[in-house]
Protein backbone atom coordinates (compact mmCIF):
# COMPACT_ATOMS: atom_id res chain seq x y z
CA UNK A 1 0.00 0.00 0.00
CA UNK A 2 1.21 3.54 -0.91
CA UNK A 3 0.72 6.55 0.00
CA UNK A 4 -2.23 8.96 -0.83
CA UNK A 5 -0.68 12.15 -2.10
CA UNK A 6 -1.95 15.57 -2.60
CA UNK A 7 -2.44 15.63 -6.70
CA UNK A 8 -4.01 19.28 -6.54
CA UNK A 9 -0.95 20.47 -4.93
CA UNK A 10 1.58 18.55 -6.59
CA UNK A 11 -0.24 19.75 -10.05
CA UNK A 12 1.07 23.28 -9.10
CA UNK A 13 4.44 22.22 -7.81
CA UNK A 14 5.23 20.43 -11.08
CA UNK A 15 3.74 23.77 -12.41
CA UNK A 16 6.64 25.59 -11.07
CA UNK A 17 9.38 23.44 -11.71
CA UNK A 18 8.24 23.06 -15.86
CA UNK A 19 8.09 26.75 -15.70
CA UNK A 20 11.65 27.08 -14.53
CA UNK A 21 12.72 24.37 -16.75
CA UNK A 22 11.06 25.95 -19.88
CA UNK A 23 12.90 29.66 -18.82
CA UNK A 24 16.57 27.95 -18.80
CA UNK A 25 14.77 26.45 -22.41
CA UNK A 26 14.69 29.52 -23.92
CA UNK A 27 17.48 30.76 -23.12
CA UNK A 28 19.21 28.27 -25.21
CA UNK A 29 17.15 28.71 -27.55
CA UNK A 30 17.67 32.15 -28.37
CA UNK A 31 20.82 31.40 -29.29
CA UNK A 32 23.00 29.44 -32.29
CA UNK A 33 21.90 25.45 -30.90
CA UNK A 34 24.77 22.72 -30.88
CA UNK A 35 23.94 19.47 -30.52
CA UNK A 36 25.11 15.96 -30.62
CA UNK A 37 23.84 12.65 -31.52
CA UNK A 38 23.12 9.60 -28.87
CA UNK A 39 23.77 6.06 -29.73
CA UNK A 40 19.87 5.92 -31.17
CA UNK A 41 21.01 8.78 -33.32
CA UNK A 42 18.36 10.89 -31.38
CA UNK A 43 19.89 15.26 -30.74
CA UNK A 44 20.79 15.94 -27.67
CA UNK A 45 21.25 19.68 -26.75
CA UNK A 46 22.84 21.68 -23.80
CA UNK A 47 18.53 22.36 -23.16
CA UNK A 48 18.02 18.65 -22.87
CA UNK A 49 20.97 18.62 -19.72
CA UNK A 50 19.91 21.97 -18.37
CA UNK A 51 16.19 21.54 -18.30
CA UNK A 52 16.99 17.74 -16.57
CA UNK A 53 19.07 19.16 -13.93
CA UNK A 54 16.44 21.50 -12.93
CA UNK A 55 13.52 19.44 -13.27
CA UNK A 56 15.49 16.34 -11.20
CA UNK A 57 16.76 18.61 -8.30
CA UNK A 58 13.60 20.39 -7.86
CA UNK A 59 11.44 16.99 -7.69
CA UNK A 60 14.03 15.43 -5.44
CA UNK A 61 13.59 18.30 -2.98
CA UNK A 62 9.75 18.33 -3.67
CA UNK A 63 9.42 14.34 -2.20
CA UNK A 64 12.80 12.86 -1.57
CA UNK A 65 11.37 9.66 -1.36
CA UNK A 66 9.73 9.33 -4.85
CA UNK A 67 12.66 8.04 -7.50
CA UNK A 68 12.83 9.66 -11.05
CA UNK A 69 13.36 8.10 -14.71
CA UNK A 70 14.47 10.61 -17.44
CA UNK A 71 15.24 10.37 -20.84
CA UNK A 72 18.55 11.84 -19.79
CA UNK A 73 19.41 9.48 -16.80
CA UNK A 74 17.86 5.75 -17.36
CA UNK A 75 17.86 3.50 -14.27
CA UNK A 76 18.61 -0.42 -15.32
CA UNK A 77 15.09 -2.59 -14.72
CA UNK A 78 16.48 -4.59 -11.94
CA UNK A 79 16.38 -1.04 -10.15
CA UNK A 80 13.41 0.38 -11.47
CA UNK A 81 11.77 -2.80 -11.33
CA UNK A 82 10.29 -2.33 -7.58
CA UNK A 83 9.36 0.79 -7.78
CA UNK A 84 5.27 1.27 -7.01
CA UNK A 85 5.73 5.31 -8.02
CA UNK A 86 8.11 7.18 -10.01
CA UNK A 87 8.28 10.25 -11.67
CA UNK A 88 8.96 10.01 -15.24
CA UNK A 89 10.02 13.35 -17.24
CA UNK A 90 11.02 14.42 -20.59
CA UNK A 91 13.44 17.29 -19.89
CA UNK A 92 13.20 18.58 -23.62
CA UNK A 93 10.39 16.37 -25.84
CA UNK A 94 10.94 17.67 -29.53
CA UNK A 95 14.74 18.06 -29.72
CA UNK A 96 14.07 18.46 -33.33
CA UNK A 97 11.41 20.85 -33.35
CA UNK A 98 13.97 22.69 -31.05
CA UNK A 99 16.18 22.37 -33.57
CA UNK A 100 14.41 23.37 -36.35
CA UNK A 101 13.36 26.80 -33.94
CA UNK A 102 9.51 26.12 -35.01
CA UNK A 103 8.27 25.88 -31.34
CA UNK A 104 6.80 22.82 -31.06
CA UNK A 105 8.54 21.45 -28.07
CA UNK A 106 7.44 20.98 -24.27
CA UNK A 107 8.80 19.79 -21.07
CA UNK A 108 6.89 16.64 -20.22
CA UNK A 109 6.67 15.21 -16.29
CA UNK A 110 4.51 12.06 -15.23
CA UNK A 111 3.87 10.80 -11.71
CA UNK A 112 3.32 6.87 -12.18
CA UNK A 113 1.70 4.96 -9.75
CA UNK A 114 1.27 0.90 -9.98
CA UNK A 115 2.45 1.22 -13.70
CA UNK A 116 0.02 4.05 -15.04
CA UNK A 117 0.11 7.81 -14.68
CA UNK A 118 -1.78 9.34 -12.38
CA UNK A 119 -0.87 13.02 -13.05
CA UNK A 120 0.71 14.41 -15.85
CA UNK A 121 1.97 17.86 -17.00
CA UNK A 122 3.00 19.27 -19.95
CA UNK A 123 4.88 22.71 -20.70
CA UNK A 124 5.44 24.55 -23.75
CA UNK A 125 7.73 27.11 -23.41
CA UNK A 126 7.54 28.98 -26.38
CA UNK A 127 4.17 30.22 -25.67
CA UNK A 128 4.42 29.74 -21.80
CA UNK A 129 1.43 27.18 -21.85
CA UNK A 130 0.73 24.66 -19.47
CA UNK A 131 -1.46 21.11 -19.62
CA UNK A 132 -2.21 19.45 -16.59
CA UNK A 133 -4.30 16.27 -15.54
CA UNK A 134 -4.62 14.17 -12.64
CA UNK A 135 -7.05 11.30 -11.33
CA UNK A 136 -9.54 12.43 -9.83
CA UNK A 137 -9.26 16.62 -10.94
CA UNK A 138 -9.82 16.41 -14.76
CA UNK A 139 -7.58 18.12 -17.10
CA UNK A 140 -6.60 21.82 -17.37
CA UNK A 141 -4.68 24.58 -19.48
CA UNK A 142 -3.37 27.92 -18.73
CA UNK A 143 -0.89 30.48 -20.06
CA UNK A 144 1.61 32.58 -18.11
CA UNK A 145 -0.34 33.95 -14.38
CA UNK A 146 -3.96 33.62 -16.04
CA UNK A 147 -6.32 31.23 -14.58
CA UNK A 148 -6.97 27.97 -15.83
CA UNK A 149 -9.61 26.36 -18.09
CA UNK A 150 -10.54 23.02 -17.87
CA UNK A 151 -10.51 20.85 -21.19
CA UNK A 152 -12.09 18.12 -22.19
CA UNK A 153 -12.63 15.86 -25.22
CA UNK A 154 -15.22 16.09 -27.90
CA UNK A 155 -16.96 13.53 -28.74
CA UNK A 156 -17.61 13.07 -32.19
CA UNK A 157 -20.74 10.48 -33.30
CA UNK A 158 -19.64 11.38 -37.34
CA UNK A 159 -18.85 13.52 -40.18
CA UNK A 160 -15.13 14.32 -40.27
CA UNK A 161 -12.66 13.51 -38.23
CA UNK A 162 -9.12 15.12 -37.01
CA UNK A 163 -6.37 13.18 -37.15
CA UNK A 164 -3.43 14.57 -35.48
CA UNK A 165 0.12 13.04 -36.28
CA UNK A 166 4.21 13.51 -35.76
CA UNK A 167 5.66 16.00 -37.76
CA UNK A 168 8.90 14.27 -37.57
CA UNK A 169 7.91 10.53 -38.08
CA UNK A 170 5.86 9.62 -40.88
CA UNK A 171 5.74 6.07 -41.68
CA UNK A 172 4.02 4.20 -44.57
CA UNK A 173 2.22 2.04 -41.61
CA UNK A 174 0.45 5.69 -40.71
CA UNK A 175 -0.87 6.10 -44.22
CA UNK A 176 -2.19 2.31 -44.32
CA UNK A 177 -4.15 3.22 -41.34
CA UNK A 178 -5.84 6.57 -42.48
CA UNK A 179 -6.59 5.17 -45.88
CA UNK A 180 -8.90 3.87 -44.18
CA UNK A 181 -10.90 6.98 -42.92
CA UNK A 182 -13.29 8.32 -46.06
CA UNK A 183 -13.88 11.94 -44.76
CA UNK A 184 -10.16 13.37 -42.39
CA UNK A 185 -8.07 16.41 -41.65
CA UNK A 186 -4.81 15.85 -41.17
CA UNK A 187 -2.59 17.80 -38.91
CA UNK A 188 1.07 17.49 -38.25
CA UNK A 189 2.28 18.65 -34.97
CA UNK A 190 5.74 18.00 -32.92
CA UNK A 191 6.48 16.56 -29.35
CA UNK A 192 3.45 15.46 -26.88
CA UNK A 193 1.15 18.84 -27.87
CA UNK A 194 -0.35 16.24 -30.12
CA UNK A 195 -2.21 15.05 -26.72
CA UNK A 196 -3.01 18.03 -25.66
CA UNK A 197 -5.31 18.74 -29.06
CA UNK A 198 -6.98 15.80 -28.24
CA UNK A 199 -7.98 16.79 -24.70
CA UNK A 200 -8.74 20.08 -25.13
CA UNK A 201 -11.36 19.19 -28.17
CA UNK A 202 -9.03 19.99 -31.53
CA UNK A 203 -8.51 16.93 -32.62
CA UNK A 204 -10.19 13.43 -32.66
CA UNK A 205 -7.16 10.64 -32.64
CA UNK A 206 -3.85 9.94 -33.04
CA UNK A 207 -2.10 7.01 -34.12
CA UNK A 208 1.43 6.39 -33.62
CA UNK A 209 3.32 3.57 -35.46
CA UNK A 210 6.86 3.66 -34.72
CA UNK A 211 8.93 3.97 -31.61
CA UNK A 212 8.02 6.04 -29.11
CA UNK A 213 9.85 6.28 -25.02
CA UNK A 214 7.95 5.80 -22.11
CA UNK A 215 8.38 9.41 -21.16
CA UNK A 216 7.37 10.38 -24.65
CA UNK A 217 3.42 9.74 -23.76
CA UNK A 218 2.90 9.26 -19.99
CA UNK A 219 2.34 13.10 -19.07
CA UNK A 220 0.06 13.16 -22.39
CA UNK A 221 -1.49 9.92 -21.56
CA UNK A 222 -2.81 11.50 -17.88
CA UNK A 223 -4.16 14.30 -19.51
CA UNK A 224 -5.98 12.97 -22.37
CA UNK A 225 -7.38 10.38 -19.81
CA UNK A 226 -8.66 12.67 -17.22
CA UNK A 227 -10.02 15.00 -20.00
CA UNK A 228 -12.41 12.21 -21.33
CA UNK A 229 -9.67 10.14 -23.76
CA UNK A 230 -8.11 7.10 -24.02
CA UNK A 231 -4.95 6.05 -24.41
CA UNK A 232 -4.57 2.15 -25.90
CA UNK A 233 -2.51 -0.58 -27.48
CA UNK A 234 -4.05 -2.05 -30.64
CA UNK A 235 -5.19 -5.03 -28.66
CA UNK A 236 -7.46 -2.21 -26.56
CA UNK A 237 -5.45 -1.98 -23.21
CA UNK A 238 -4.33 0.59 -21.97
CA UNK A 239 -0.26 1.49 -22.14
CA UNK A 240 1.22 0.95 -19.06
CA UNK A 241 4.82 1.65 -17.61
CA UNK A 242 7.68 -0.18 -16.17
CA UNK A 243 6.85 -3.07 -16.90
CA UNK A 244 9.54 -4.66 -18.69
CA UNK A 245 13.25 -3.84 -19.34
CA UNK A 246 12.91 -1.89 -22.47
CA UNK A 247 11.51 1.90 -22.53
CA UNK A 248 10.34 1.53 -25.89
CA UNK A 249 6.34 1.84 -26.14
CA UNK A 250 4.18 -0.03 -28.69
CA UNK A 251 2.02 0.97 -31.66
CA UNK A 252 -0.94 3.04 -29.95
CA UNK A 253 -3.84 5.17 -30.68
CA UNK A 254 -4.99 8.17 -28.45
CA UNK A 255 -8.50 8.71 -29.17
CA UNK A 256 -10.59 11.64 -28.01
CA UNK A 257 -13.45 9.09 -26.16
CA UNK A 258 -13.00 6.02 -23.27
CA UNK A 259 -16.38 4.61 -24.53
CA UNK A 260 -15.78 1.38 -25.68
CA UNK A 261 -17.78 1.69 -29.17
CA UNK A 262 -15.73 4.61 -30.33
CA UNK A 263 -12.57 2.66 -29.36
CA UNK A 264 -13.44 -0.61 -30.85
CA UNK A 265 -14.32 1.53 -34.50
CA UNK A 266 -10.84 3.28 -34.52
CA UNK A 267 -9.27 -0.50 -34.00
CA UNK A 268 -11.39 -1.84 -36.32
CA UNK A 269 -9.71 0.57 -38.33
CA UNK A 270 -6.76 -0.72 -37.84
CA UNK A 271 -7.27 -4.82 -38.41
Amino acid sequence: MIDKLDLEHLADEISLISIEAGNAIMEIYANDIDHELKSDNSPLTKADLESHRIITSKLSNLIPSIPILSEEAEVPYKLRSSWERYWLIDPLDGTKEFLKKNGEFTVNIALIENHLPKLGLIYVPSSKTSYVGYKGGGSYTFTGNKSATKINVTHKKDGDITIVSSRSHPSKELDRYLSNFEKMRKISVGSSLKFCLIAEGKADLYPRFGPTSEWDTAAGQAILVNAGGSVIHMNGSPLRYNEKQSLLNQNFLAISSNQSKDIKKYLDSFT
